[in-house]
């Protein structure tokens, strides 16, 4: 017998969810009783108790890629611990709203001169530091500076080289001036080495200490372990719901999940894809599962043998079967990838491209042409790259063999491993959180001279487009642009792309969240504690 609906009651219920006038248990117990089932419940509670956020309470989030060698050197980040900590702690210029948009961060507004060589950042002028000190144009100078310059030992040197000065006008004017167009420069300014740091009198930035002017303020904390932070009443935007927020840094996935099941923390950055099932029939718990520009990657150095043979590059890329990885590593949680770090979530998406599929036939033919018969192969990865990261790396071992190929996974410690094993071992897998535009992904890693050239490509003819499409404002030129350079990647370069992985994560669900998640970083773009809220 079908239990009837109660509209009435229903309606009732989402009202007072609204107006934060009943528990989620209680409201649990009457929507049950109205007819609603469990699943159907919890999303009618998460849909209307978040229209009315909370402010109070102890955010505890479990995050996963913690190395105890982080440090607060935003030129060195790379880690999830120091990415998520720094959204929490330091400000940006501009920042990715949960619908996907551009938003405004520590600059208000900002504007281009005609050609976009010229940028203009209005400051908000009620941004202060956590030490007190008011953000001026001074301390943006200084911190877009930190990453430039032939001395800077920045990873995110390769994103401003086309910059020739950057200056300020005034205490809350900046003013960027490049040797050609950038259209993409307020995207470019979300990366998360970008964070805005104090000055010093000699021009450099004060990391050191960990003052920042986002929205909660470090308290105490050890790197691979654990923060703790509270909200900086300073704070220039809204939300910073949350009284303190405790980071928790849980590597492994079976204790970042007990950690939830169990209540010891509040949501966590990452979960078993496994057991993703089963996490979503509790109904203490809300899944997270948000397509992305976000990437796995398996680079190959091109300047080491055997990999500077394209033949046997091609090879390697042929011998991966990406449907049965997705089917059996990602549970379906992710989109195929094409041998090029350009997805269909971001914009100028070439979907007119052949896709590259399993062939091992043709996979032999290439090792044969190369002298490369019987090639043996170390990759490298470990547990912490992303959930599965291990297991994908022995399933691809089992698909190469069909090409003749052995490949033997060497499974490396969580601990370090983006800066003991990435970008040292010829041949590894590794995870990129997503970037707003394509430019900001080749400048990144693809760009001849740039410091996270994973693969080590050299190609002149993709170099040369990409300087000519970051100034050309005309979008049909620049998707073309893309989509040549798109081409180069794929059958010249030096990188497998099996995935694009959705960010499946999370939460008790007595925490609210907006209407939208950001696809920029797991937890709502790296910001969830600034975002969410406990249910009252």
């Amino acid at each position: 017998m079908t239990k009837k609906h109660d509209p009435l009651l229903i309606d009732r219920l989402a009202d007072a969810a609204r107006e934060g006038r009943i528990s989620r248990r209680s409201f649990m117990s009457y929507s049950m009783a109205a007819g609603m089932t469990a699943s159907a419940a919890t999303g009618l509670w998460t849909s209307s108790a978040h229209a009315a956020p909370q402010r109070g309470g102890t955010f505890r989030v479990g995050v996963h890629d913690g190395n105890t060698s982080d440090t607060h050197d935003p030129g060195t980040y790379v880690s999830r611990q120091q990415i998520y900590l720094a959204h929490q702690y330091r400000s940006y210029l501009t920042l990715i709203e949960p619908d996907g948009t551009l938003g405004p961060d520590l600059a208000s507004n900002w504007e281009a001169n005609e050609d976009a060589s010229v940028w203009t950042f209005e400051l908000n002028p009620n941004a202060s530091f956590h030490s007190g000190k008011p953000v001026t144009a001074n301390d943006v100078v200084a911190s877009l500076n930190h990453h430039r310059g032939e001395d800077t030992t920045s990873a995110a040197k390769a994103l401003l080289t086309s910059i020739t000065d950057v200056a300020a006008d005034g205490d809350h004017t900046v003013v960027v001036t490049l040797e050609s167009g950038l259209a993409d420069l307020p995207w470019l300014m979300t990366d998360y080495h970008l964070a805005i740091c104090p000055a010093n009198d000699d021009g450099t930035i004060d990391w050191q200490s960990g003052d920042g002017s986002g929205p909660y303020k470090i308290d105490q904390g050890e790197w691979g372990v654990q923060w703790s932070l509270s909200r900086h009443d300073g704070w220039h935007l809204e939300g910073a719901y949350f009284d303190k927020v405790e980071m928790l840094v849980l590597n492994d996935p079976n204790a970042r999940q007990t950690a939830l099941v169990t209540g010891d923390v509040d949501a966590v950055s990452l979960i078993d894809l496994k057991t993703s099932s089963l996490l979503q029939r509790d109904p203490n718990i809300a899944v997270e599962n948000v397509p992305s520009a976000a990437a796995i990657t398996m680079p190959m150095f091109c300047d080491t043998a055997p990999f500077d043979d394209v033949n046997v590059r091609n090879a390697l890329k042929l011998a991966i079967n990406r449907d049965e990885i997705i089917d059996k590593i990602a549970f379906g949680a992710a989109t195929k990838g094409n041998d090029f770090h350009h997805s269909p979530a971001m914009p100028y998406w070439p979907d007119d491209i052949p896709q590259r599929e399993y062939d091992p036939d043709q996979a032999k033919s290439l090792l044969k042409k190369a002298g490369a018969e019987g090639l043996s192969v170390n990759i490298h990865t470990a547990d912490s790259v992303f959930s599965g990261a291990v297991d994908m790396c022995v399933l691809y071992s089992e698909q190469a063999k069909q090409a003749g190929i052995d490949v033997k996974v060497v499974r490396e410690p969580n601990d370090g491993y983006y800066s003991d094993v990435w970008l040292k071992e010829s041949f590894t897998a590794v995870s990129w959180g997503a970037r707003p535009t394509p430019d900001v992904m080749y400048s990144l890693a693809y760009k001849a001279d740039a410091d996270w050239n994973e693969s080590r490509w050299q190609n002149e003819r993709f170099n040369e487009l990409l300087l000519k499409a970051k100034a050309e404002l005309n979008n049909e030129r620049r998707a073309e642009m893309y989509r040549e350079m798109a081409l180069l990647a794929r059958n010249d370069g030096g990188t497998i792309i099996p995935m694009f992985n959705n960010f499946v994560y999370a939460r008790r669900s007595n925490v609210m969240r907006g209407d939208s998640l950001a696809a920029s970083w797991e937890l709502d773009g790296a910001r969830a504690p600034s975002r969410w809220w406990f249910a009252s």
